[in-house]
């Protein structure tokens, strides 16, 4: 019986897929791709295209970045439909998200819409956040230590609460709103405790440690994570 696959791609370097994901990248029959904006290019796909086969049959679909829930849930409506008669023609379908499938993924929606119509398989991906952990070696979580991850979009109630709680904080989306994350960091002392990662496993990776000289105003790459992790004393 056909699947549908939800597949992680790690964060930028095709090196970072993993070797179940690379193997199962090869089976499809048909690979969805996410589109940021109409006729972009899909990081995603550049990421896994040297595990695809030439028969392999790609759609690239957009999935609105917009507030308005009505259009995004009718996208996601309408190829979740297209994936289901896919697999019901006995074709293996994929769809691959950047890092981890079960993390800020679009991936979780088409997976509720087609969870118990058809039968779904989803393959882990490493996360942007525990590559970049590695890359600097900088331990999540030891021992008691608490953590958090929270998209800087959902604003700066829930921001301060996580700072003020939590031993490590990871902030995703983090080019979004500088100005509101260096205010809070420098409100909660914590500018020195703070690493930035742009395009993490990328050719134009950036690491900056420390907020105290970062330009809030200044515009970064979409794929920009800070790590916070706070001192013992803190």
């Amino acid at each position: 019986m056909a699947k549908f696959y939800g597949i992680g791609t790690g964060p930028g370097d095709s090196k970072l897929v993993t070797i179940e994901a690379a193997e199962r990248l090869g089976k499809l029959a048909i690979l969805y791709t996410p589109q940021p904006k109409k006729g972009g290019d899909s990081l995603a796909k550049k990421i896994v295209a040297p595990y695809l086969k030439d028969s392999l049959i790609i759609k690239e679909r957009h999935f609105p970045m917009s507030y308005n829930k009505e259009e995004k849930k009718l996208a996601w409506e309408e190829i979740a439909a297209e994936i289901k008669t896919d697999i019901n023609q006995g074709h293996d379908v994929g769809f691959i998200t950047l890092g981890d499938p079960m993390i800020f993924s679009t991936y979780s929606y088409l997976l509720e819409l087609l969870k118990g119509e058809v039968e779904t398989v989803t393959l882990a991906g490493i996360s942007s956040f525990a590559n970049i952990a590695s890359r600097i070696e900088l331990p999540l979580v030891m021992e008691e230590e608490s953590f958090a991850v929270i998209p800087v979009t959902a604003g700066s109630e829930k921001i301060e609460q996580a700072l003020n709680l939590f031993d490590t904080i990871v902030l995703m989306k983090a080019a979004s709103n500088l100005p509101l994350v260096k205010n809070l960091l420098k409100k909660t002392n914590l500018l020195d405790s703070a690493v930035v990662v742009s395009d993490v496993a990328m050719s134009t990776e950036k690491i900056i440690y420390g907020m105290q000289e970062i330009n809030p105003e200044e515009k970064m790459s979409y794929f920009t994570t800070i790590i916070v992790k706070k001192r013992k004393e803190q």
